[in-house]
């Protein structure tokens, strides 16, 4: 993985992370917690770090950079069917988190 992948990797990862501890129920946190160990799986487990501090309060443009992040993972080679149905789980835990 060369160091522009896993900015972003590491972007859509945070993005997630921070999603997950911000949900306003335990059942969107686990919806969230479900994208990001996918995530995760896509790229074998060889996952950097989260950096949560200094992200947006808003769950909306949290979401929204989430979304962009996993998107422009389709640069690096990932399989397309798999990012779209992890965008379709982001968009669901999204929707369970009052969206």
């Amino acid at each position: 993985m060369d160091l522009e992948h896993a900015l972003t990797l590491a972007q859509a990862r945070s993005f997630v992370a921070t999603l997950a501890d911000s949900a306003l129920d335990d059942g969107a946190s686990a919806a969230f917690e479900h994208v990001l160990i996918e995530l995760d799986w896509l790229h074998d487990d060889e996952c950097p770090c989260l950096e949560t501090d200094g992200l947006s309060g808003d769950r909306n443009v949290l979401y929204l950079g989430a979304v962009a992040a996993i998107e422009s993972l389709a640069l690096f080679g990932l399989d397309a069917l798999d990012l779209e149905l992890l965008l379709v789980r982001l968009e669901a835990a999204h929707a369970l988190d009052g969206a």
